[in-house]
């Protein structure tokens, strides 16, 4: 039955005939010719050698556990979250999982508590990159909303100041707005208060992605149709109860496949961080490549990192769409 279909489709005519067989030689090839580079071709040593580093950065030795535990603790809880349906008890704490592992990464990287405190220098690899992606997002998703609910408030004030915000960040280049964080954020802070160059990065990220969670979350705001306003309405609930209890929800549906695009883009975009001295995945990349002893495998490094990043944006677009399934299987029911 499937050999039917497929032969209807792909061998219809002399045409479509031709092109399939263009097409399936040609991923033949490629494939032959990928697999071989890897398996016979490439030399990994780079990779094998530097293994630690990739993953956790210059963290101090003797305290590798702490990021590895850290690092297994969100694999657990992504795969807790795909697999949610079968254990019903699960969902109910996933959001304040979630919400509670990014603080749980400072601790366990700063130190404090009965834990040796590591200067934020020594973070780096996959784990700073997934620090600043964490972090950044918890923080900048209530920010957007807060601006895109300003924006269509109904006070001139808060609605051109919104805009105005949202306006000029979204004019401004991100690499800019880093070299902001990174440069001009120590001269406005009272003579004393110091942020580390980590936290820099943070807020920097919050300011920049929050503008454009804001007009996904807009887009989600002008979906919901006004009669559910008015239904909240002729309920007694107050405007704040509505909003929070009835638009929201729809409306964060509605733009969760663009809050994830946004997630997935802002962890590509801690790649900048590299250029700004931090070691985050590819900053580590490039001080490898600047050893001499691994003069010309730039091929396999950018090959491995590219398949971190692969992974990591593969499990982020999967856990969205379980819960994009989610919503609407209670939207159904």
């Amino acid at each position: 039955m499937i050999l039917k279909k497929i032969k209807q489709r792909a061998f219809s005519n002399i045409l479509d005939s031709i092109t399939t067989l263009i097409i399936i030689s040609f991923i033949i090839i490629s494939l032959t010719t990928i697999l071989k580079w890897i398996f016979f071709s490439a030399n990994w040593s780079v990779v094998k050698i530097n293994l630690p580093l990739f993953f956790f950065g210059s963290f101090p030795k003797d305290q590798l556990w702490r990021p590895g535990l850290w690092m297994s603790l969100i694999a657990i809880l992504s795969f807790a979250t795909l697999l949610a349906p079968r254990w019903k008890w699960v969902p109910k704490f996933l959001p304040i999982l979630w919400i509670s592992f990014a603080p749980l990464g400072i601790f366990l990287l700063g130190g404090g508590l009965g834990l040796s405190p590591v200067e934020s220098r020594n973070w780096g690899g996959l784990t700073l990159t997934i620090l600043l992606t964490s972090f950044s997002a918890i923080l900048s998703l209530p920010l957007g909303i807060v601006l895109a609910l300003g924006r269509q408030s109904e006070l001139p004030v808060i609605r051109k100041a919104s805009s105005l915000y949202i306006d000029t960040m979204r004019s401004v280049p991100l690499i800019a707005v880093l070299f902001f964080g990174q440069l001009l954020i120590p001269l406005f802070l009272p003579i004393g208060l110091e942020i580390n160059r980590v936290y820099r990065a943070i807020i920097a990220f919050t300011l920049f992605v929050s503008a454009y969670l804001a007009e996904d979350i807009r887009g989600g705001l002008q979906s919901v149709p006004k009669t559910q306003r008015e239904a909240g309405e002729v309920l007694g609930l107050h405007p704040l109860q509505i909003t929070c209890l009835i638009i929201l929800p729809q409306a964060l549906r509605v733009a969760l496949p663009s809050l994830t695009n946004q997630a997935v883009g802002l962890l590509q975009n801690t790649s900048l961080m590299a250029i700004l001295g931090l070691v985050e995945l590819l900053g580590i990349g490039r001080s490898i490549l600047a050893n001499p002893e691994f003069i010309g495998r730039y091929i396999e490094v950018y090959v491995w990192l590219a398949a971190l990043y692969w992974v990591v944006c593969t499990l982020m677009a999967l856990i969205a769409r379980h819960l994009e399934k989610q919503m609407a299987l209670e939207k159904r029911g």
